[in-house]
């Protein structure tokens, strides 16, 4: 009797796990990687962004978050139309050095374009995403220059 009840709790549960994995599959469908270029860049933006109210953004700082939310723009635009829910965000540890936030950044930004860097079959899709992957390439430059001009690489 009681292996009976043990392996029906267990093949209750295998149902429960294969239901949420199949959940998930619907939930992320066709371009999985709308989700994860969303992630990577909103990580990407809270490395460059202020980590404390006193904090100071720079010029060079504020045109890489623009081109970043840009990116985010396209990217969300390109997901709703797919069905995709693009409010989910990652959490960052907040007790990173400078110079980790920004290499962190840039990190971040090499990931999302080449999440982006798929093949895509939707027509109006691919154009937000041609426009998205411009912006992310712009922000990395900046990126780029304000870790030299830091003296951070």
């Amino acid at each position: 009797m009681r292996i009976c009840k043990s392996l029906f709790l267990f093949m209750a549960l295998c149902l429960l796990c294969g239901a949420g994995f199949t959940a998930q599959a619907q939930e992320y469908g066709r371009h999985p990687a709308y989700m994860r270029a969303l992630s990577d860049l909103r990580l990407m933006r809270t490395y460059l962004d202020r980590m404390t109210p006193s904090e100071r953004i720079d010029d060079d700082q504020a045109s890489a978050i623009a081109e970043i939310d840009a990116a985010i723009g396209e990217i969300r635009q390109a997901s709703i139309n797919d069905g995709k829910d693009p409010n989910w965000r990652a959490p960052i540890d907040a007790q990173l050095t400078p110079a980790d936030r920004w290499r962190h950044a840039r990190e971040s930004g090499n990931a999302a374009w080449h999440d982006l860097d798929q093949e895509e079959d939707n027509g109006s899709a691919d154009v937000m995403k041609h426009r998205a992957m411009d912006h992310i390439e712009k922000a990395n430059h900046i990126v780029d220059h304000i870790i030299k001009l830091r003296h951070y690489e």
